[in-house]
Formats: C-alpha cells, sequence, structure tokens
C-alpha cells in the first residue's frame, strides 16, 4: 500500500528529520513486510539515513553540502528566477529513496538512526511517499 504525507521546509537548505511521519504513515500496513520505501519525488530534495539523537547532525548536513556545492560556480542550468542548479547537485548527493528492513512491524533502524527529509530549494511544500515491499 502507498501512503503518501506533506512536509513544509523553512529555508532553502534544510534537513528535517522525518521518522516519526514515516513510522506514522506505515502503521496499519506492515503486516507480511519485509521492508518499507521511502521515496521522495523531488528532484532538489532527497533523503538521507543518519544520526537523530542529536538535532547538531542535521545542521551539519545542511552546511556541508552547502560547502560542497558552492552556489557561484559557473553554473550552466539557469532558468529565470529558478537560480537553483547547485541546488540539484546537492539533492544528487543524497538519495532519492532509502529502504529499511522492517522487524516485527517496527522499522529496523540503530539505536542512533533516523530518516532525514533534505531539502535544497526551499522554502516549499514537499510530498514524501512511504510504501512497504514483500
Amino acid at each position: 500500500m502507498l501512503r503518501e504525507f506533506e512536509l513544509r521546509t523553512e529555508r532553502r537548505t534544510q534537513a528535517l528529520e522525518i521518522t516519526t511521519q514515516v513510522r506514522e504513515a506505515l502503521a496499519g500496513s506492515v503486516d507480511g513486510a519485509a521492508a518499507a520505501v521511502v521515496w521522495v519525488p523531488h528532484t532538489t530534495a532527497g533523503l538521507v539515513v543518519q544520526e537523530h539523537a542529536d538535532p547538531a547532525v542535521g545542521r551539519d548536513i545542511e552546511r556541508a553540502l552547502e560547502r560542497i556545492v558552492g552556489e557561484g560556480w559557473g553554473w550552466e542550468h539557469i532558468e529565470e528566477g529558478e537560480e537553483n542548479a547547485p541546488s540539484h547537485v546537492r539533492a544528487a548527493l543524497t538519495a532519492t529513496s532509502v529502504v529499511i528492513p522492517l522487524r516485527g512491524g517496527e522499522l529496523a533502524l540503530g539505536t542512533w538512526q533516523g530518516i532525514f527529509f533534505c531539502e535544497f530549494d526551499g522554502p516549499r511544500t514537499r510530498t514524501v511517499l512511504v510504501a512497504t515491499l514483500g
């Protein structure tokens, strides 16, 4: 079964921990499933699984990707009013989807792991799709 939820980002680059929303989207749909797929249908956003216990990790991800892919480079992809070429490249360094095994009907994340939605062209309203496998 395919479920979805929306979220609103507040900054151009923002890492939002969405583990709770993914768990809520999976509620009642994990019987017999082996894994969950989380998918982002956007070309300027991505997903990462990373430590979620310390909020500084998300901020560090934001800063690192901004530094790795600079705004001022000589970009070829330029749309008037939508100068977002760095956003596409930053998204390419993350994942469009993550697959997480299910154990006893729950996400089999490690103790410190959480799922982050990474915005690179915000602020925007975004959609996240969640499905189960097998």
